[in-house]
């Protein structure tokens, strides 16, 4: 989503599948050392300017509609800060909504949040804004992630929320999901199957990674 543009949806380019079983057991395991790496990324930001930083990069960046619906998220434990961020896109006019999750198998739901919106405790550990805030359709959606790869592939939490609601949502029309990571975050290769949804953007505080980009690059269609 450059120049005004909206970011597009990537085939994934999977290789065969070698079982689900297999790729979950590789999830797991990644998940684990995945979750350490960021604890101590998270330990050595004590000041926290990797969310300053982070939000200079994405608003130098990636080129939001005037206007649009953001969904973006509130950090929790060792995720980079978002709030710096969500601040800054809330102040030039977007409106934003943070995830909320329903029930388990079904995508997420996106609630009005605005600085003067106190938060209450949801699943997972996350805050969220209460049930009498309105939902809306996010067209830009910033992800939370463990891991990331330079495919654009993501590793999450497990429980698929993401993946069904970035599914959803592209089936309807386009939208952008810019995933949000410390740079020390990334892996060579996150393992991955069919239901596994590409993000379209990777920011971290060093360094901005456009997919689209980066496949023509290497020689794949965008």
């Amino acid at each position: 989503m450059t120049n005004g543009q909206r970011g597009t949806v990537h085939s994934s380019a999977l290789p065969p599948n070698p079982g689900a079983a297999t790729i979950d057991r590789q999830k797991n395991e990644a998940r684990a050392e995945a979750k350490r790496q960021r604890d101590a990324l998270a330990r050595s930001d004590s000041s926290g300017s990797a969310g300053t930083a982070l939000r200079g990069r994405v608003l130098g960046s990636v080129a939001f509609p005037a206007g649009c619906a953001v969904s973006a998220y509130w950090p929790m434990g060792s995720e980079i800060d978002t709030r710096p961020l969500i601040e800054a896109l809330y102040l030039r006019g977007h409106a934003i909504g943070l995830p909320v999750t329903l029930r388990r198998g079904e995508p997420l739901v996106f609630r009005s949040w605005t600085p003067r919106v106190s938060l209450v405790p949801g699943g997972f550990g996350t805050r969220i804004p209460g049930p009498d805030r309105p939902e809306l359709r996010p067209e830009v959606l910033l992800v939370p992630l463990l891991a990331f790869d330079r495919r654009g592939f993501r590793l999450g939490y497990g429980g698929g929320f993401y993946d069904r609601t970035l599914a959803q949502l592209r089936a309807a029309s386009p939208v952008c999901a810019i995933g949000l990571s410390y740079a020390g975050q990334e892996v060579p290769k996150v393992p991955c199957d069919e239901h596994d949804q590409r993000l379209d953007w990777i920011v971290t505080e060093a360094e901005t990674i456009e997919i689209r980009r980066h496949d023509q690059a290497r020689g794949h269609p965008a």
